[in-house]
């Protein structure tokens, strides 16, 4: 690959990132991982 296809897929793998971090860090999906989290602790006991 050339130089500059690296730094489009350097700007879409950031940028994709970018997106992954907003999701994950949202409070909805939050609490969605929290609750998968306490059910699976529970169901360990």
């Amino acid at each position: 690959m050339s130089t500059a296809e690296y730094a489009v897929g350097t700007i879409a793998a950031t940028a994709f990132a970018g997106l992954l971090y907003k999701i994950v860090t949202s409070s909805e999906v939050q609490k969605a991982l929290l609750g998968i989290i306490q059910r699976a602790l529970q169901l360990a006991q």
